[in-house]
């Protein structure tokens, strides 16, 4: 029998996803929704706001792996106190910008605050009050967020109708702060109180060894090798999702398109509940396969379906379930090839690497599709998720199996 201070509680994993819907929607999904006002006040195009964004995830990018090692050192749970404090004031510095130039800040800051307080540092925080079952919890969690576009997008518009852009800005930060704050810092609290005893060491350890699972004389290899495929899977899927509406017009779907489009929400919830269901035993390094393989096959799908509605929406619930699974092997693929020794840092690397290329992706995609037309860039994005598919299959391979469950 497990002890019950070596699982995380239902109530920490639960209350981790309240924060991550509010982290999520306050500092990355609203703000598609607020940047066409944001430009215009600041009289510049559209484009200009976004490549302002794509330069913030760019630099909080290289923040990531410092906040992965900051929740090794000093537990996760404060590390993300201090990053809703940070993210409350960075939203309302945001909201308070006179000029140009102290909107971009304020909008760097936000994206740094961000390292400190969603999926990265959140799984960390989860290994840390509860290793036993660590992986089960990690899709939990995912299952829970999954939901921050379905509730922030109209949330943020109902808002928008009644307030302008700074107003909600500082609604949001309240939000970080009146809710996201207390709760990490009773997730802080709770981690230094179910510190493991000795006699549970051995029954964590089983599930999330301490020392890496991998032959030593490969671990920088198989570490480089995971940098690479989440660095691929995060460049496709955000070069899709930014533009996935408009190309998938510009692909004579017109109407169609749009409404295939939500399927992608339930799409990559469905994939997460399927694996909490059914996925306890499979490999986290087959699962990321897996993920890779279905964003493969979901542009491979699309090039060779369209302009056929039926083909369309089978492109966008494949894409959905590739995305759902990545973001679960982000923080269980680490967990499971390197163990709980230094796993903050591990999976604050991965989360850079990804985070690295999603940054200036839908720019990329944008230049391909103007100079290569839309079916040249889909084809090179199809060769690019190729390659990804293949990173992960040799990772498989490579990596060898977890240790068997208790």
């Amino acid at each position: 029998m497990h002890g019950p201070e070596t699982r995380a509680p239902a109530s920490a994993i639960w209350a981790l996803g309240v924060t991550q819907i509010v982290g999520y929607g306050t500092l990355y999904y609203s703000f598609a929704i607020l940047a066409p006002d944001m430009a215009a006040e600041f009289g510049l195009p559209p484009q200009w706001v976004f490549g302002a964004l794509s330069a913030a995830l760019f630099l909080g990018s290289l923040l990531a792996p410092k906040a992965g090692r900051l929740a090794d050192r000093h537990g996760a749970g404060r590390v993300m106190t201090l990053g809703s404090a940070a993210a409350a004031t960075a939203l309302a510095a945001c909201a308070l910008a006179p000029g140009r130039s102290g909107f971009v800040a304020a909008l760097v800051a936000m994206e740094l605050a961000s390292c400190f307080v969603l999926y990265a540092t959140a799984f960390v925080a989860i290994v840390q009050i509860g290793p036993v079952g660590a992986q089960r919890s990690i899709t939990h969690l995912t299952l829970i967020a999954g939901f921050a576009s379905t509730l922030f997008w109209p949330l943020t518009t109902f808002l928008h109708s009644h307030l302008d852009w700074r107003q909600v800005y500082l609604v949001f930060a309240a939000a970080n702060l009146v809710l996201c704050l207390p709760i990490h810092a009773w997730l802080a609290r709770l981690a230094a109180r179910r510190r493991l005893p000795a006699k549970d060491t051995a029954v964590a350890a089983i599930e999330a060894p301490d020392r890496a699972a991998v032959d030593p004389s490969r671990f920088r290899l198989v570490f480089l090798m995971m940098m690479a495929g989440f660095a691929v899977e995060g460049f496709i899927l955000s070069a899709v999702l930014l533009h996935m509406v408009p190309l998938l017009t510009a692909l004579g779907m017109g109407t169609a398109g749009v409404a295939a489009s939500t399927l992608f929400g339930p799409s990559q919830v469905a994939s997460r509940l399927v694996n909490m269901l059914f996925g306890g035993r499979l490999r986290q390094s087959v699962l990321a396969l897996i993920a890779a393989s279905l964003v493969a096959a979901a542009l491979a799908t699309l090039l060779a379906s369209s302009p056929i509605v039926a083909g369309l929406a089978a492109f966008v619930v494949l894409f959905g379930l590739g995305s759902g699974l990545t973001s679960i092997v982000g923080g269980t693929l680490p967990l499971e090839v390197f163990g709980r020794a230094a796993y903050g840092s591990h999976v604050g690397w991965m989360s850079a690497a990804r985070q690295f290329t999603s940054a200036f992706a839908p720019f990329v995609f944008a230049l391909m599709m103007a100079g290569l037309t839309i079916p040249g860039a889909l084809l090179v994005l199809a060769a690019t998720a190729a390659v990804g598919m293949a990173v992960f299959g040799a990772l498989a391979a490579i990596a060898g199996p977890a240790p068997e469950p208790a």
